[in-house]
């Protein structure tokens, strides 16, 4: 099973059904909090609801269409993160995650994608990651401003959130432009 230490407190864990139960809890717990940004929150009721996800993740991934990774602090986990899919023609692909409530705030999640966008520009090759956030949504945004990407503006009405439309704050970082750390993800 696939795992990787991002630092002495964070690990990235390839998804896997074992750990179905544990995601849905956490998911659960942090449902208010979640749901404020993400509106699948809504459609995961069970473990089992849980489950189907990793399992159409896992289908991604043995596709070569991208990941999903749990992030875990200190063992315990934390939130996902993940490729969403991968534009080969392209050469590009857009990074999503979320992260309990009690973890923000120690870099997890901006740990968490440096990694992945040194895999992504490493390891497969690719050119651009974008990373979309709710135009409001100033922790989801504070990530790429954190890592260098470059703000390319906004999509109006990009995503039907429960009730409303949100528009999307677009951020872009270019293979020419990152800088990565001395070691990278293996798989």
């Amino acid at each position: 099973m696939f795992s990787y230490n991002v630092s002495s407190e964070i690990q990235l864990k390839l998804l896997q059904p074992v750990y179905a139960e544990e995601i849905y809890e956490v998911t659960n717990h942090n449902r208010d909090h979640l749901r404020e940004w993400l509106p699948w929150v809504d459609n995961m009721k069970s473990a089992d609801d849980t489950k189907q996800f990793i399992e159409s993740e896992l289908r991604k991934f043995s596709n070569n269409n991208g990941f999903n990774c749990g992030m875990y602090y200190n063992d315990k986990f934390a939130g996902c993160i993940g490729f969403h899919e991968l534009d080969w023609r392209n050469r590009k692909t857009s990074i999503g995650y979320w992260l309990a409530a009690e973890y923000q705030g120690l870099g997890v999640v901006t740990s968490a994608c440096r990694e992945m966008i040194t895999y992504a520009f490493a390891e497969y090759g690719l050119n651009r990651i974008e990373i979309r956030a709710g135009e409001y949504n100033t922790k989801s945004r504070a990530v790429p401003e954190r890592l260098g990407f470059t703000y390319e503006g906004s999509i109006r009405q990009a995503e039907w959130l429960h009730d409303r439309c949100i528009d999307h704050a677009v951020y872009g970082l270019l293979a020419s432009e990152w800088k990565p750390a001395s070691h990278a993800i293996v798989l």
